[in-house]
C-alpha cells in the first residue's frame, strides 16, 4: 500500500512545491519524498527551530531552492501546492514565545492561504490533536472539538492551531481553495531535535548518555506514537486526494502505549543502566491521546507500517551517531 511516489514521466507533471517549516523535523522529511518523486521543491524557514543540517543533503538537487523567511509576514512566489508545517511543535519550543508562536499559526496561515488564493494553488495545513486538547472521548474522531484550555501555558499552540483550522475553511467557502487538514498525532524518528523537549527525544538521549529517564506523572498517561517515514506518505496521499476530502483527517499510529511503558522500551534497546524518575505532572498535560483513523483508512488508503520497536531502533541509531559527532567536536574544539 505505502512506498515512494514514483517520479513523473511527463514534464507537466512535475509541480512546483512550497513547504512552510522545510527545514524541521518533518518539513525536511517531506521535501526530500517530494524530491525523490520528481517535483520541484522550495524549503521556506526562518529556522527558528528548524535546522539547516536538515536539509543541507538536499541542497545538491537543482530542484532544491530554500528561502529564509518567516511566514507571518507576506510572501509570493509562484507554486502549485503548499505545505504548510511552519510551526514549532514541542512545548518547549512553542511556549518559549507564546505570541510568536500564536502569530505563527494565525497570520502565517492566514498569509499561506492568500498565496493559495493567488496562485489557484492547493494547501495542505498541518494541524495537530493538540486541538483535542486534554480529550473526554477515546480515541479521537476528527468531529470531537476537544477539551482545551484557552489560556493555559499550551493555548498559544492548541488554540492557534485551532483557528488556523478556522481560517482554511472560511477560505474554501469563500475562495474556493483546495484545502486539507491534517491533525497529527505524536511523531518520532530521526532528525528530531535532541532539545526539543518531546518524551521520545527526551527518553532516548537520556538513556544514551546514561541519566535518569524522567517521566512527568506516574507514567500512566497515554500517547500513540507515529514513525516519521509512515506520517510523510499520510502527507502525500492527502495532497493528492480528491478535491472534497477537506479534512480534518487524524494522522496517527492508534496503537497507544503509556509513558512508562515507552520508558521501559527505550531503556531496553539502547541497553542503558538509566534509572526511571518521577517529576510532578505539567500543566494541561493530555491523559490519554489516540486517534481514531478510520478516516485516513477509507479516504486515502493510510495506515502506518512501522511499529513501535523497529521505529525507536532507527531513531536510536540516529541519535547514537548525532550524540558521537557532538562529543567528537567538543573535544577538537577542548
Amino acid at each position: 500500500m505505502q512506498g515512494d511516489s514514483p517520479v513523473p514521466r511527463r514534464r507537466e507533471d512535475r509541480k512546483r512545491i512550497l513547504v512552510a517549516g522545510g527545514a524541521g523535523f518533518l518539513g525536511s522529511h517531506l521535501c526530500e519524498r517530494l524530491l525523490g518523486a520528481g517535483h520541484q521543491v522550495i524549503c521556506l524557514d526562518n529556522f527558528s527551530t528548524g535546522l539547516r543540517r536538515n536539509i543541507r543533503q538536499l541542497k545538491r538537487s537543482d530542484a532544491f531552492s530554500v528561502i529564509a523567511h518567516d511566514i507571518i509576514e507576506p510572501i509570493d512566489i509562484e507554486v502549485d501546492e503548499i505545505y504548510n508545517l511552519a510551526c514549532p511543535a514541542s512545548p518547549t519550543h512553542y511556549q518559549a514565545d507564546p505570541i510568536h508562536t500564536t502569530k505563527t499559526c494565525v497570520l502565517g496561515s492566514l498569509n499561506l492561504l492568500e498565496l493559495a488564493v493567488r496562485r489557484r494553488a492547493r494547501i495542505v495545513q498541518a494541524s495537530t490533536s493538540e486541538v483535542y486538547g486534554d480529550p473526554n472521548v477515546h480515541p479521537q474522531v476528527e468531529g470531537y472539538w476537544g477539551n482545551v484550555n484557552p489560556f493555559g501555558p499550551r493555548a498559544c499552540y492548541d488554540e492557534g492551531k485551532r483557528c488556523a483550522e478556522a481560517l482554511f475553511f472560511d477560505f474554501h467557502k469563500m475562495h474556493r481553495v483546495e484545502i486539507k487538514i491534517v491533525r497529527i498525532f505524536n511523531t518520532y524518528g530521526p532528525r528530531m531535535r535532541p532539545d526539543d523537549g518531546r518524551v521520545v527525544s527526551n527518553f532516548i538521549v537520556q538513556a544514551l548518555k546514561g541519566e535518569d529517564i524522567t517521566i512527568y506523572g506516574d507514567g500512566s498517561q497515554t500517547r500513540s506514537f507515529c514513525f516519521v517515514d509512515d506520517l510523510i506518505d499520510g502527507f502525500v496521499r492527502t495532497m493528492a486526494s480528491r478535491p472534497s476530502v477537506t479534512g480534518p483527517i487524524n494522522l496517527g499510529n492508534p496503537a497507544e502505549f503509556t509513558i512508562a511503558a515507552l520508558a521501559d522500551k527505550v531503556v531496553q534497546l539502547t541497553g542503558s543502566r538509566s534509572k526511571i524518575t518521577h517529576r510532578p505532572l505539567l500543566i494541561d498535560d493530555p491523559r490519554r491521546r489516540c486517534p481514531d483513523i478510520s478516516l485516513a483508512m477509507r479516504e486515502l488508503d493510510w495506515c502506518p507500517t512501522v511499529n513501535l520497536s523497529a521505529g525507536l531502533t532507527r531513531t536510536i541509531r540516529y541519535f547514537d551517531g548525532l550524540l558521537a559527532r557532538t562529543d567528537r567536536a567538543l573535544k577538537e574544539v577542548a
